[in-house]
C-alpha cells in the first residue's frame, strides 16, 4: 500500500479476505488503512469473524457495506480496490460513498501474495491431493461399462468427502469416448463403453484449499493411435515438469511441453495453457502459458495438464500439481500416471 501511496484498500474478492484475515464466511469486505483493519460483515457471521479474525476489528452492517466504510473511511484521499473482481455497480457505489476519493484500480495487489505459499499453505494443499489420490485410487475399482459419466463424477466427489473434503474445488470434468475432445467436458447422462478413453479432471477442498488432478484411462483394447496420442501426452507432461524451475517463466516452461507435442504432429490439437497456479482458488496466478511473463519462485504451486484433443475422436488430458523448490520442483500429486487400461 506504501509502494502504490495508497490510503486505504478494500478487500472484496472472497479468498482475498480470508487469506488476509483468516475469516472463511460468506458476505465480508476488509478495509484496511496503513494504521487498522476492518471487517465489515453482517449479522450471521459476526462471531464467526470475531473467532477467525481477532486482528481486525469486526463492523457489524447491513448487507450492504458501503455506508459503514464511508463512515470509517471519511479521510481517504486515494482508495484501492480489486478492479479485476469488483463489478460496475459496486464500483459506482464505491465512488458514491467516497465522493472525494480517487479510486486507484489494483487488481493483483493481494493476488501476488497470495501466489507464493507458505508451509502451513502448502500442507493443506499437500493434504488436498492427498485426498484426491486416493479418491482415484478407490474410483478405479468401482467404474464398470454402462456406467453414465455423471456416476463416475458424483463417486469422485463422495469419496472425497468422506475423506475430509469440504466438496470439489470446480464442476469435475468427466468425459468419455468422443466427449474426451472437450478439454471441459463436464460430466453427462453418456454411458461409458469399451474401447474409448475416459478423462477424470477433478479436486478436493480441504481447510478452502484445493487440489487439481487430471488423469486417462482406456476402457477395453486400446488401438495404436490411442498408445500413441497418450504416450505422447504423457512425455510432453513429463519434459514440463522437468521444466518447472524458479528464475523461468511460465511462457518457457509452455514451451517445453507444447514443442513436443507440435513435433508429434499434433500442435493444432493441444489450445490451451499448460497449466496455472492453485491455492484458495483453483485457477490462480501465475499461469504457465505461451504469454506469461512473470517468472517462477520457490512457494509457487501449479498444475502441468497438456492435452491433445482431436475433434470427434477423443483426446487425453494428464495433470499434476507440482510445488516449485529452490532447484526445480516436487511433484505432489502421487496417482499412477502410466497408461491404465480398464478391462
Amino acid at each position: 500500500m506504501r509502494k502504490e501511496n495508497i490510503d486505504a484498500f478494500v478487500v472484496s474478492r472472497p479468498e482475498n479476505g480470508r487469506y488476509l484475515s483468516g475469516f472463511s464466511g460468506g458476505e465480508a469486505t476488509l478495509y484496511i488503512t496503513s494504521e487498522k483493519a476492518f471487517l465489515l460483515t453482517d449479522f450471521r457471521y459476526i462471531e464467526q469473524a470475531k473467532a477467525q479474525a481477532p486482528e481486525f476489528k469486526i463492523i457489524k452492517t447491513g448487507q450492504d457495506h458501503f455506508e459503514a466504510m464511508a463512515e470509517i473511511g471519511q479521510q481517504a484521499q486515494r482508495l484501492g480496490f480489486e478492479s479485476d473482481f469488483v463489478t460496475f455497480e459496486t464500483f459506482e457505489k464505491l465512488k458514491d460513498a467516497f465522493p472525494h476519493a480517487e479510486l486507484i484500480s489494483l487488481p493483483n495487489l493481494v493476488s501476488h501474495l497470495r501466489s507464493v505459499k507458505d508451509k502451513s499453505e502448502i500442507d493443506l494443499i499437500r493434504l488436498a491431493v492427498q485426498i484426491a489420490d486416493d479418491s482415484f485410487a478407490e474410483i478405479l475399482k468401482t467404474i464398470e461399462i454402462g456406467q453414465t459419466e455423471e456416476e463416475i463424477g458424483l463417486n469422485l466427489e463422495f469419496s472425497m468427502r468422506r475423506a475430509g473434503a469440504s466438496g470439489g474445488s470446480f464442476e469435475f470434468i468427466v468425459a468419455s469416448g468422443v466427449r474426451t475432445s472437450l478439454p471441459h467436458g463436464t460430466a453427462s447422462s453418456k454411458q461409458i463403453q469399451l474401447g474409448e478413453f475416459l478423462t477424470m479432471d477433478f479436486g478436493a477442498i480441504y481447510q478452502g484449499y484445493c487440489s487439481d488432478i487430471t488423469r486417462t484411462v482406456f476402457l477395453g483394447d486400446p488401438g495404436d493411435k490411442h498408445r500413441e496420442i497418450y504416450e505422447t501426452v504423457l512425455a510432453a507432461q513429463r519434459a514440463g515438469i522437468k521444466a518447472v524451475a524458479p528464475g523461468r517463466s511460465g511462457k518457457e516452461v509452455d514451451a517445453v511441453a507444447r514443442k513436443l507435442i507440435a513435433e508429434a504432429g499434433y500442435g493444432d490439437y493441444f489450445g490451451h495453457g499448460l497449466g496455472h497456479s492453485v491455492g484458495l482458488a483453483i485457477h490462480e496466478g501465475p499461469n504457465l502459458n505461451m504469454r506469461e511473463e512473470r517468472l517462477l519462485e520457490p512457494g509457487m504451486v501449479i498444475t502441468v495438464e497438456p492435452g491433445i484433443y482431436i475433434p470427434e475422436w477423443g483426446g487425453v488430458r494428464i495433470e499434476d500439481i507440482v510445488l516449485v523448490t529452490e532447484n526445480g520442483c516436487e511433484v505432489l500429486t502421487q496417482a499412477p500416471k502410466e497408461f491404465i487400461i480398464l478391462e
